[in-house]
């Protein structure tokens, strides 16, 4: 049973880093903290996506001679434009926590919330 965790341990760690990044997103109310969730939680899908991608024994699909097995690239593509994508949107979502900010005088969820009801 050990072997099968330590061969397996990207698994738990995908697992980990999407528990981790999903807490702090519903948790916390400060909005940064929530950007920063948010990030942990992608880096967990980027994980599985590369994991379950690999093939042990695979040759690349560029040098692939058309015998054996060989390893499927779109992920890892996919995974890079995600990663941009990833990268934009969290730029994206600074700029609105620090706008909130100038607005509201706070990133916290709830004293923006208390402003929003008293107005």
């Amino acid at each position: 049973m050990i072997e099968d965790f330590l061969l397996r341990y990207n698994y738990v760690v995908f697992a980990l880093l999407l528990g981790i990044g999903l807490y702090i997103v519903i948790d916390d109310e400060n909005l940064v903290k929530k950007v920063i969730g948010l990030n942990i939680f992608q880096t967990g899908i980027f994980l599985f996506f590369i994991t379950v991608a690999v093939q042990d024994g695979g040759s690349p699909a560029v040098t692939h001679s058309g015998e054996g097995t060989f390893v499927n690239p779109l992920p890892h593509v996919l995974i890079l434009t995600a990663i941009v994508v990833g990268v934009s949107l969290t730029a994206l979502a600074l700029a609105l926590v620090v706008r909130i900010h100038e607005e509201y005088g706070s990133i916290r969820e709830d004293v923006v919330v208390e402003v929003l009801e008293r107005d």
